[in-house]
């Protein structure tokens, strides 16, 4: 015996199931949960993209996975990485030349333990030569100390004869200027002043004077400007005198360095300078003075035939 008959689906709808009769058809379109999820990503391509666990989200601000990143936060920079590559050649520069000072260090000490335990393994006879030859060492360094003391006393000494030798070579040329005439010369001495106003003065009177003064320690004088010498010259006619060439006339003036003293006694004895020119009509005013310049110059003869001896007599 038959049951009810379904009714034929229309166009467009499904058969009822014959199990369930009064059930909702399966929806077809709904996910099947046994079946594997076709729209899902694939895990193992998530894992590949995600970044790394372990590294900085550059990305991420630090909150949930859900928060959005605030727009005016500005990336970090990429350059972070760079730099600190840069500086591990610094570093392992830095650690380089520390090692090799610790290096340095240690082989030092080392000699230096290795050095002391050699001398406290040496035996006495070592050592007292070690000991024997650093006094030897020494004496020698003395010896040398003492040679340069002396060798420069020496030329102290030598320096100091050097000095002492030019110093007197100098007195010694000033000295023979003064009595040539060629240097200046000042000192305590005689101001002179010979009248002759009847001009009846003859040259022996003034080489008499010279000659008197000379003989009583006159150093030098001048008469008139001109210089007297050694080879001093007085020629012309009484009342025209000439010294050296030169045209002199009354009064005469003359000016001598020497002991003041004695030159005016010299001058004054009976019968010399003072008394011959009273005779003649003149006068001879003399005034002592303790500085007398005689300032005239002359000039030195260079002698023609006299030749310095340098035979030391052998």
């Amino acid at each position: 015996m038959s049951g009810p008959q379904r009714p034929a689906p229309g166009p467009g709808e499904r058969p009822e199931d014959d199990v369930h009769p009064g059930d909702d058809a399966p929806d077809l379109d709904a996910p099947d949960r046994d079946a594997p999820d076709r729209d899902a990503p694939d895990r193992d391509a998530l894992d590949r993209d995600a970044p790394d666990r372990g590294a900085p989200d550059r990305g991420a601000p630090g909150a949930g996975a859900d928060a959005d990143p605030p727009a005016s936060e500005p990336p970090a920079p990429a350059a972070a990485a760079p730099r600190r590559r840069g500086r591990d050649p610094l570093a392992a520069a830095l650690i380089g030349v520390l090692t090799l000072l610790l290096g340095f260090a240690f082989a030092v000490q080392v000699r230096t333990t290795g050095t002391g335990e050699d001398y406290s393994t040496l035996r006495e006879e070592d050592l007292v030569r070690i000991l024997d030859d650093l006094d030897a060492r020494e004496d020698r360094l003395r010896e040398q100390i003492a040679d340069q003391r002396a060798a420069l006393r020496e030329l102290n000494s030598s320096d100091s004869q050097s000095e002492a030798a030019l110093q007197e070579a100098r007195e010694r040329a000033e000295a023979l200027g003064i009595l040539n005439g060629t240097v200046a010369a000042q000192g305590p001495g005689l101001l002179m002043t010979v009248r002759d106003p009847e001009g009846r003065v003859r040259v022996a009177d003034l080489l008499d004077a010279v000659q008197e003064l000379r003989g009583a320690g006159a150093e030098t004088m001048q008469i008139d400007g001109v210089r007297v010498g050694v080879s001093t010259a007085v020629t012309g006619e009484p009342g025209q005198l000439r010294i050296d060439g030169t045209a002199v006339q009354s009064p005469y003036e003359i000016r001598v360095i020497g002991s003041p003293q004695d030159l005016q006694t010299a001058m004054n004895i009976p019968g010399g300078v003072v008394d011959r020119v009273g005779r003649q009509g003149g006068t001879v005013d003399i005034e002592q003075s303790p500085s007398v310049l005689v300032d005239a110059l002359r000039q030195l003869d260079r002698p023609q035939y006299a030749q310095p001896d340098t035979d030391d007599g052998n």
